[in-house]
């Protein structure tokens, strides 16, 4: 039996001396993700608190009161992607994909108005 041929990569090898590092996409929150992660921390310790608040059999109001916090925190992080989104990556499409990242853009605010 004769040896499989080895597969060949139709696509020429790059030069490692001359080809870059792939980099990720610029998002439109890529400018304050630090802002923003900051902000989902400060989030997830909130949501901390209110486990603690439920281990430690808190008045159900209060932790209530906690959970609407978290909520509203988390629409404002919401807004502001939606923002940054509609901004950057709508607003520089071109063609097709302008009205294709509309829909997407329209679609997510949808579902946030859904919640509930």
């Amino acid at each position: 039996m004769d040896p499989a041929p080895a597969a060949t990569d139709p696509t020429p090898a790059a030069d490692t001396a001359d080809s870059v590092p792939a980099t990720p996409p610029t998002r439109g929150y890529s400018a304050t993700k630090d802002q923003l992660r900051s902000r989902l921390k400060r989030i997830e310790g909130q949501v901390r608190g209110i486990d603690r608040m439920v281990d430690e059999e808190r008045y159900c109001i209060d932790v209530l009161t906690q959970i609407s916090a978290v909520q509203a925190a988390l629409d404002k992080v919401a807004l502001g992607l939606l923002d940054d989104h509609a901004r950057t990556c709508v607003a520089n499409a071109e063609g097709a994909q302008r009205l294709e990242r509309t829909d997407e853009l329209m679609a997510a605010v949808g579902r946030m108005m859904r919640r509930g």
